[in-house]
């Protein structure tokens, strides 16, 4: 079901050519959303004759907006004023919301066109909802970015909005063999999206490639078009190794990561041991904590009004939250500002951290969305990260490996993944 697609910033240079018109890759992108998605189940809804009128609306002559043109999904747990949200359940349901989600409003700003909203898990948590992964429909996509991560590699469209607590960006865009973006946390606002843990959730993206989703960064912050720098492998240290220790991997992703490895030393970059504080490997416990106690508070009005319908994950989740206490909070908070400030001094200049995206290959799907193992502890810190399309496992499906900087080097980390990309990918 995958196939190819121009990429945004392919677009962007045809439209400026005149040989493409807005119009015609809207016309196209629903065309194939009509004949692929009853299979695929990407679309929670499409808005077929508003994302038309919004390509008619466009000026003549390309603007010079960061997206101008673009066909976008967007996540169904961010509200928008000219669609329904569902947010990944079946029992809530708002046909129109006052307003658009900051990062959705940020889209059109930047000439960006909704296709319309792509499933979620419930509440952006693990019941999954019916999207099949695009390379094995027997398989999950992930979660809890299932229908944007599937969207995007179908050819659907070349960009999709997500958002991850866990590993809701990282591990479906392993799963279905794209890049997916998280950046660090607090950069990106997310007035208008849905609120599990306040200090974990971050906006995310996915995108066919590094190019496309630093165009889409630059976007969602209301800036100029992102210029990356250059970035020689040889300039790169890359500290490669499993975290948490020890954490499961099944043995295709670990030849992956081997095999990454020596790659990446073959050019030229200086690839090391990854050695961190031994407190660290703790740190997905914390997380899980964390998540729980701040789940707990941020859904209490969905719990209360629904609790009978909520998912058993979920009701776990929240009644396990509900247990934790302000003591608890305060030193999960502490013991990741802790760390997060070693990692980052332990870590030189020029620095960055290699792990696997996922456990392996995309699970069964009656297994559940994947194990969030690999993303936690990078999540928790706050830490920005991005999953290539590096490698395959033995079914032929995609591998991700993910890579890592430290907080507020979002930029740095994107153009070291795009020169990774263009040598290994």
């Amino acid at each position: 079901m995958t196939g190819p697609m121009h990429t945004a910033t392919d677009l962007l240079a045809a439209y400026r050519a005149g040989s493409l018109d807005p119009a015609k890759v809207v016309d196209d992108c629903l065309a194939r959303i009509a004949k692929e998605d009853s299979a695929l189940r990407a679309w929670q809804h499409v808005a077929a004759d508003a994302a038309r009128q919004g390509a008619r609306d466009l000026p003549r002559e390309v603007a010079e907006r960061a997206l101008h043109g673009v066909p976008v999904g967007i996540k169904d747990i961010m509200e928008t004023r000219d669609m329904p949200t569902t947010w990944g359940t079946d029992y809530l349901y708002a046909e129109r919301s006052p307003w658009d989600a900051a990062p959705v409003a940020l889209l059109r700003r930047a000439g960006a066109i909704p296709l319309g909203k792509t499933v979620s898990t419930e509440m952006a948590y693990f019941q999954p909802g019916p999207t099949v992964n695009p390379h094995d429909p027997n398989r999950t996509p992930g979660g809890s970015s299932s229908g944007s991560a599937a969207a995007v590699a179908a050819g659907m469209v070349p960009l999709a909005l997500g958002s991850q607590t866990a590993a809701s960006v990282i591990r479906p865009a392993s799963y279905c063999g794209i890049v997916g973006f998280k950046p660090s946390h607090g950069l990106f606002p997310l007035a208008g999206v849905v609120t599990l843990s306040p200090s974990l959730d971050t906006l995310g993206w996915f995108a066919r490639s590094v190019d496309d989703i630093a165009l889409a960064y630059g976007a969602l912050l209301g800036i100029a078009p992102v210029q990356l720098d250059s970035c020689p492998l040889e300039t790169l240290r890359i500290s490669v190794g499993v975290v948490p220790r020890p954490a499961p991997l099944e043995p295709a992703g670990e030849q992956a990561l081997a095999s990454v490895s020596r790659k990446l030393a073959d050019a030229g970059v200086t690839v090391r041991e990854l050695d961190l504080p031994e407190a660290v490997h703790g740190l997905a416990d914390v997380h899980n904590r964390l998540m729980a106690f701040e789940a707990s508070r941020s859904c209490a009005c969905i719990h209360d009004a629904f609790g009978d319908r909520l998912s058993a994950q979920l009701r776990e989740l929240l009644d396990r939250g509900a247990a934790l206490g302000e003591r608890d909070h305060a030193e999960c908070r502490q013991a990741l500002a802790i760390q997060a400030a070693r990692i980052t001094e332990g870590m030189a200049e020029n620095e960055l951290l290699l792990t696997p995206s996922a456990t392996g290959e995309a699970p069964e799907a009656g297994a559940g969305t994947g194990n969030p193992i690999h993303s936690r502890i990078w999540t928790a810190l706050g830490f920005p990260s991005i999953s290539l399309p590096l490698a395959h496992g033995p079914n032929g499906l995609p591998l991700g490996m993910q890579l890592i900087a430290p907080h507020g080097h979002d930029l740095r980390l994107l153009a070291a993944a795009r020169e990774i990309m263009t040598r290994l990918g």
